[in-house]
């Protein structure tokens, strides 16, 4: 039986991708801060998922996290840090934002799932062949006004993920990257695209991306969900003013 951990797992995309997980026969630790969710979907799942409650920026949490896996499983096929965040948008420059929150959401999106891949690499390589899959985002290939943080952590991750790839292929564990476009989940419901005709075709739904986590998973170096997001960073590199200009209004050098 195949086994994976899948971390931010108690809404959104990790909720659907654990439920696709389970109906095709793998056996899962789901993990994530709200324990009623997690007794709630491993109920739902059945005997083949248990979980770990854990925030994952705090110290030890990652390492908790490892132990359980070891203790439960006797090989680890796949990784998926999908856990991550942004509660707030504004101008880096603005009140309550500044470098405080930057690192907060560096600490989220970035150093957690550092973590998590540094503790369990090594389960992963005495599994090969095994994957892991990095959550990243289409605002780590193109930064929009208002985001800076979630921008910085999602280019970290982005380019981590990147340079994983080619470390790790020696070892038999592949690095897969998902990059999501407008997906709507609990934290990030998309009210001002989807509650417009014009806009609701640009919002993708959570089982999209597992599907996409999936396709990492089984060798794709990067997925991009919805699939033609994956237009627009050719956009942004082939003509950057013209990128530039639609998404801050006025004309950069």
């Amino acid at each position: 039986m195949r086994t994976a951990v899948v971390t931010g797992a108690s809404s959104g995309i990790g909720e659907a991708l654990a439920r696709r997980l389970a109906r095709d026969g793998w056996r899962l630790l789901v993990v994530a801060r709200r324990e009623e969710r997690l007794e709630a979907l491993c109920a739902e799942l059945g005997g083949g998922a248990i979980y770990e409650v854990a925030d994952l920026t705090e110290p030890g949490a990652a390492a908790r996290v490892a132990a359980h896996a070891e203790r439960e499983f006797e090989r680890l096929d796949l990784l998926v840090n999908n856990a991550g965040g942004n509660r707030k948008r504004g101008e880096f420059a603005g009140d309550g934002y500044g470098y405080a929150y930057v690192r907060e959401v560096m600490d989220q999106n970035f150093d957690s799932a550092v973590r998590v891949t540094e503790a369990l690499l090594p389960f992963l390589r005495r599994s090969a062949p095994s994957s892991i899959v990095n959550v990243g985002s289409i605002a780590g290939r193109i930064a929009r006004p208002n985001v800076s943080a979630y921008n910085a952590a999602k280019f970290a991750l982005n380019g981590w993920t990147e340079s994983l790839y080619h470390e790790e292929r020696a070892h038999g564990v592949h690095v897969g990257l998902v990059t999501p476009g407008f997906i709507s989940t609990e934290g990030f419901p998309q009210a001002q695209l989807t509650g417009r005709a014009a806009t609701r075709w640009m919002v993708g739904t959570p089982e999209q991306g597992a599907a996409a986590i999936v396709r990492a998973a089984e060798g794709k170096a990067e997925v991009s969900v919805p699939a033609w997001y994956g237009l627009l960073p050719r956009l942004r590199y082939g003509v950057p003013a013209v990128a530039r200009f639609a998404l801050s209004g006025r004309k950069r050098q």
